[in-house]
């Protein structure tokens, strides 16, 4: 269930360029039409309406994630996405999938540093039902939290973060967070925890953090599909509008973080990998930002696609790596522009190191071209067209703009970031944002082979 869908537009473009949609002509209307009321007790409620297909989608949005956990007490946020699913008094462990996927619906969750986010889709004969559930488990859950239910996802939990241990260059993922930010930030560990803070984890904690985080003046709900407004408008008052907040949630403060540059440093970790990668990646600005999309802009020219430069410079002509990523992570408090190659057999870390580190200050120095700059807002224009596909798309996209900007109409701002974006626009962001004195390394190797032992036996 985990992944980090807040904190980048990665996913979103290469979906868009697998699957070819006709882009948003300029000056066209991209708004997502939808009324909005918010209940009593502070839940925000956003209804947008699509007969066109009979289904619907259910997202709610908690405003909690890694950089909200308290010293001591890390991975709660994504223990809670498990912990969500272990069932209430109405709804038995296993019955919220059961039920659901019993009617034809499915649903999955996940949590980044920002954000928890559940999502349900289904017939839209399933609606009331998919809302009864959710409402549930938002009233109910912290009453039947017990050792059993904590022992048992936190079991769940240590074993994600141990196959994310063994995956190939899954060290970075569990590392990053620490090596860019300085102790006592926010984003400043992994958004899984460390063993330890799981371990120490007591009943009372959990529920503690439940009280202050899953409650409603703290949630927003979208709704997309083929629905009738005002019968989904009843449910969601009856089985929402009688849930109480607890005294906890009261004083919920987000985490707050002054931004600065990365300190230099250089790390070489060596892992379970037939060849070696380097990562190159750099603290950004935060998500919706004019910088934001411009970074976005020069990782779509680094390295999306065959004609991108690191393609044609590492892949193809001086056939130093196998595959080049670029991403700027976008996040509520900060972002992470982050850069990687993966080297062929035979290339050594110092070439391709040397290779990647000079194209990249080609980029920053001399901006993208015209060419590169159109490209690039192509490929992003397709993005949002994919991205509005789908009801699911656009209750996600609903609940993003309400999480980071208050409001869900924000998709033709966040649009015209990206047409705002000039050549000298882009090469000034690039030039900030990726200077070397700030940039921090990450290089995995192949561990070394470990030397035979035990006598030969004469044959």
């Amino acid at each position: 269930m985990l992944n980090r869908p807040s904190r980048s537009r990665w996913l979103l473009l290469a979906l868009a360029l697998l699957l070819p949609s006709a882009a948003l002509a300029e000056g066209e209307d991209a708004t997502i039409p939808y009324s909005m009321f918010t209940l009593d007790n502070g839940l925000q409620v956003v209804l947008h309406q699509d007969p066109t297909v009979p289904l619907v989608a259910v997202n709610l949005n908690y405003n909690v994630g890694s950089a909200d956990e308290p010293e001591g007490r890390t991975g709660f946020a994504h223990l809670f996405e498990h912990l969500m699913f272990m069932g209430t008094t109405r709804v038995p462990q296993g019955k919220f999938d059961g039920w659901m996927e019993g009617a034809g619906g499915w649903n999955n969750a996940w949590t980044s540093e920002d954000r928890t986010d559940y999502y349900d889709v289904g017939p839209k004969e399933l609606l009331q039902t998919l809302l009864w559930m959710e409402a549930d488990r938002m009233e109910a859950l912290g009453n039947v939290l017990g050792q059993e239910q904590l022992d048992l996802q936190r079991d769940v939990v240590r074993n994600e973060r141990r196959e994310r241990e063994n995956s190939p260059y899954g060290i970075v993922w569990l590392e990053i967070n620490e090596l860019m930010y300085p102790a006592g930030h926010p984003y400043a560990h992994a958004v899984l925890g460390s063993h330890e803070d799981l371990v120490a984890a007591s009943v009372e904690d959990i529920r503690s953090f439940f009280n202050t985080w899953y409650a409603p003046r703290n949630a927003t709900l979208v709704v997309a599909g083929d629905y009738d407004v005002a019968e989904t408008r009843g449910w969601i008052e009856r089985y929402f509008g009688g849930i109480a907040n607890p005294p906890e949630s009261e004083t919920a403060e987000r985490a707050k973080a002054k931004f600065t540059r990365a300190e230099p440093k250089r790390e070489v970790y060596p892992d379970k990998v037939h060849a070696p990668r380097v990562l190159f990646t750099y603290r950004t600005d935060k998500h919706l930002t004019q910088a934001d999309a411009e970074l976005d802009i020069g990782a779509t020219v680094l390295a999306d696609g065959k004609a991108s430069r690191l393609y044609r410079s590492l892949v193809h002509g001086q056939e130093l790596a196998t595959d080049v990523v670029a991403i700027q992570w976008s996040g509520r408090l900060e972002s992470v522009f982050m850069i990687w190659a993966t080297a062929r057999e035979g290339v050594t870390v110092e070439q391709l190191e040397a290779a990647l580190s000079e194209q990249v200050e080609l980029l920053r120095t001399e901006g993208p071209n015209e060419d590169e700059l159109q490209r690039a807002r192509a490929g992003i224009e397709h993005a949002f067209v994919r991205r509005l596909d789908g009801v699911a798309g656009r209750a996600s996209l609903l609940n993003t703009y309400m999480a980071i900007q208050g409001t869900p109409d924000y998709i033709d701002q966040d649009r015209q970031r990206y047409m705002d974006a000039t050549l000298e626009s882009v090469k000034a962001t690039l030039a900030d944002a990726l200077d070397p004195a700030h940039r921090v390394t990450m290089i995995v190797v192949p561990e070394p082979d470990e030397p035979e032992t035990g006598e030969e036996v004469e044959q």
